[in-house]
């Protein structure tokens, strides 16, 4: 397998397709997954002629399941520790959900010289806990709620979790598809219990309003409008507003797992920001 390893002996799993000429995306997936969920993206620009990256975060699926580490400022190392050792430069960061937050700490503090354009999706930024200086935060319970069905059944959690509010198959008129079901099931249980215990905590209670505040390079918001995991009203937003060079693009209805469930209307704005 394709893999670097960190200053701290972590092996990061990573694909590399296309010409090693071409301008590189790197892509950074959400919690509790791994770069399989970037199938639909990857494979799109592929043949649109980019070479295309993507890492499973340390703990989750083919990376090392090692005890320390699961938090933002070791995954935008781990990603610099990637970008370095494929000597990637000009190139475009696309992060979802909590991978938009890792891509976000990477390129305030690792990758000003090497990155053209950052891209949020569903992402969790500025900060999801609900706090005195950010009150429309979600409270604490609910991401104690998520630690303890993790803890009493990591499998049927999973399940649960992509059977419903994920893709927003829990709405009325919802179809839902058992292949995406089980296949984002699948790479969560890839991953190591502890990584994902621990990093629902650096996705929820980490701060990245300095973070977006230093971020220059151009960098395109995208969030669905019936988002259930990060809700729209105090991410997306107040994203944009802290970033210098921010274009926001919110879709009326539509879920956090919009990659997947829409990837036509996703690929298609993603174009168009990486060609400009």
């Amino acid at each position: 397998m394709t893999s670097v390893t960190t200053s701290d002996g972590v092996r990061i799993f990573y694909k590399d397709w296309g010409p090693k000429s071409a301008q590189p995306i790197v892509f950074h997936h959400g919690w509790p997954l791994s770069s399989d969920d970037w199938d639909a993206q990857m494979l799109y620009f592929l043949g649109k002629g980019y070479r295309v990256i993507a890492h499973d975060r340390r703990g989750h699926g083919r990376s090392s399941q090692v005890s320390d580490g699961h938090d933002m400022d070791h995954y935008a190392a781990d990603v610099a520790a990637l970008v370095e050792h494929l000597d990637l430069r000009n190139a475009i960061h696309i992060g979802h959900s909590t991978g938009g937050g890792e891509a976000a700490r990477y390129v305030a503090r690792h990758g000003r010289d090497r990155v053209a354009k950052l891209v949020l999706i569903s992402a969790v930024p500025p900060l999801m806990l609900k706090t005195e200086a950010n009150p429309g935060g979600l409270p604490i319970e609910v991401f104690d709620g998520l630690r303890r069905q993790l803890a009493a059944n990591r499998s049927q959690f999973y399940f649960d979790f992509a059977s419903g509010p994920f893709y927003g198959y829990n709405r009325p008129g919802a179809e839902p598809s058992q292949a995406v079901i089980w296949n984002w099931w699948r790479q969560g249980m890839m991953g190591a219990a502890n990584a994902h215990y621990d990093g629902i905590k650096a996705f929820s209670e980490t701060d990245f309003n300095e973070d977006l505040k230093n971020i220059t390079v151009p960098t395109l918001v995208l969030h669905g409008g019936d988002d259930q995991i990060v809700p729209v009203a105090d991410s997306a937003p107040l994203s944009a507003r802290l970033l210098k060079r921010s274009t926001l693009k919110v879709y009326d209805l539509l879920p956090h797992g919009v990659c997947t469930t829409h990837p036509d209307i996703i690929n298609a704005d993603l174009l168009k920001f990486v060609i400009v």
